[in-house]
């Protein structure tokens, strides 16, 4: 790297010409004298702009990351006497824009958050800074996170945050210092919204999809023998794990399912035989926890990865990060230790992580959501139309104060059921929350859409193109969908948690 100097606009002015060309860039002063032909636009284009301060044009076309990416090969110096008045944003750090974090970031008093959480956000959110160009090459690649990367995820223990507080955590490292014994739900929604904000849907749920839903059978449901082996291994990245229950012929009608499970002669083995599709991570597992139908009904089982199973990438709205797959079972041997709970009470096993999967999803779901609000904020500001910022556009406003106030009322809920998640013995979540989360998620995921719809507007073009300053824009509204779908549908939630709240419903209760 060249030594830095001290230069006047004057000197920069003179560097205007091909093989020879300077811009100024919030006072910095940047050679892009071989750059030039590198550049996207044309050399042309770049050199037009030789020897002024293009700062503003600068903006207005390219985020602060590429700025990033290329400042340290092409910054020359600064102008003397002047200082910089744009932050460069820094790994971990906290947004300053109106809304781009939840409340208790932004000033306001929280009875639920305190400094560990603070702490564990800040450290998770610097280890997904420094992830995030390679995560932003795999998406675009369709290549899910590599072997090395997820068990730096695993070791920094930031897989182990997004499966919620339990005897699993005791002597596992946690971002932010925080002690497994002090670690709640709270700071597993910080974990799931930091995973939702990265911007990259796919390869986040290439990163937590797979295991957030697939481990906890195992967790709560397996022997003693599965648990010691398969946890560890899981939490630490060293093996990875998937939830396969949907088939072609069965998504929420869980009933439905043909994959079938017959003893051998002998007792000790079930041989598996049928498909699963649209299986989250299922072309990278190597286990697999699997609802299957016994001689006794639903059961779900724990299958390793073996030369009887066969898994095909399934093309959807987004990257092949997130390896989404169909799965062939063909005439695979499975102990019969490997029965998660008991055979023939496998909806129960089923049905154990719902709530908490559904409300992970609520987290991650506005985790992206706050993102692209954030985006639309700082792109509304600096974006200049007809002589003016768009912010300074009444119409445009009006998109943002819709955009936020049903982002900050949908939150205020989620904390609010996290609080009870807290407070609250499983049995006592089970009869009381289903409803709540289900209606959450449904309102969670409506939200998202509006939010999408007019983030698409705001950005125009840019909202539709995959690269560039609508990134994040384009990539939530081609994929919020997944939150509206996945853990059950806008459908059957609404009709969930009105089903349930009937089930309260006093019987002397009249108008």
């Amino acid at each position: 790297m060249p030594e830095l100097r001290s230069l006047t606009r004057q000197e920069v002015a003179k560097h205007s010409v091909e093989g020879d060309c300077w811009i100024i860039i919030d006072s910095e002063v940047y050679d892009v004298s071989k750059f030039a032909d590198m550049h996207p636009g044309g050399a042309k284009l770049l050199i037009e702009f030789g020897g002024k301060d293009v700062t503003e044009d600068f903006y207005g076309l390219h985020r602060q990351e590429v700025l990033v990416k290329y400042a340290p090969k092409l910054r020359i110096g600064a102008i003397s006497g002047e200082s910089a008045k744009i932050k460069i944003d820094q790994a971990g750090d906290i947004s300053k824009v109106p809304y781009a974090e939840p409340s208790h970031l932004m000033g306001f008093r929280s009875p639920y958050f305190k400094e560990t959480h603070i702490a564990f956000r800040k450290h998770l959110r610097s280890i997904y800074t420094e992830i995030l160009p390679e995560a932003i090459l795999a998406e675009d690649a369709g290549k899910h996170p590599t072997p090395a990367m997820y068990r730096q995820l695993g070791e920094e223990g930031v897989l182990a945050s997004q499966v919620g507080p339990g005897p699993w955590l005791k002597g596992l490292k946690l971002p932010g210092g925080v002690k497994p014994e002090e670690f709640d739900y709270f700071h597993e929604l910080i974990a799931h919204q930091e995973t939702g904000r990265l911007g990259v849907p796919a390869f986040s749920d290439g990163i937590s999809s797979g295991y957030t839903i697939g481990l906890p059978p195992i967790m709560n449901f397996g022997t003693p023998a599965l648990k010691a082996k398969i946890i560890p291994e899981v939490l630490l990245g060293k093996k990875r794990i998937c939830l396969a229950i949907t088939e072609p012929y069965a998504g929420s009608d869980v009933a439905s399912i043909r994959t079938t499970a017959k003893r051998t002669a002998d007792g000790k083995h079930f041989i598996v035989n049928g498909v699963k599709k649209w299986i989250t991570n299922g072309t990278f597992s190597d286990y697999f926890s699997v609802a299957v139908r016994t001689e006794k009904g639903i059961t779900m089982l724990f299958i390793e990865r073996d030369d009887a199973i066969e898994t095909k990438a399934i093309k959807t709205s987004y990257s092949a990060s997130a390896g989404t797959s169909y799965i062939t079972f063909e005439d695979v041997k499975v102990p019969v230790e490997n029965i998660l709970g008991k055979e023939g009470q496998g909806f129960q096993v089923i049905m154990y992580n719902f709530n908490h999967e559904r409300w992970y999803i609520c987290g991650a779901v506005l985790g992206g959501t706050r993102r692209v609000i954030e985006d639309c904020f700082k792109w509304a500001n600096q974006r200049k139309v007809f002589g003016k910022s768009l912010l300074e556009q009444p119409v445009i406003r009006n998109k943002l104060a819709g955009m936020i106030s049903q982002l900050e009322a949908v939150e205020s809920w989620l904390e609010n059921i996290t609080y009870q998640m807290c407070n609250m013995s499983y049995l006592e979540q089970s009869t009381k929350l289903a409803g709540p989360i289900a209606l959450l998620k449904y309102q969670c995921t409506r939200v998202a859409h509006h939010v999408s719809d007019d983030a698409c507007q705001i950005f125009g073009g840019r909202g539709i193109t995959k690269t560039g300053m609508g990134r994040t824009v384009e990539s939530f509204q081609r994929t919020y969908k997944f939150g509206a779908i996945l853990g059950g549908s806008e459908e059957i939630m609404a009709d969930l948690g009105v089903r349930q709240a009937m089930k309260q419903f006093p019987q002397d209760a009249r108008l």
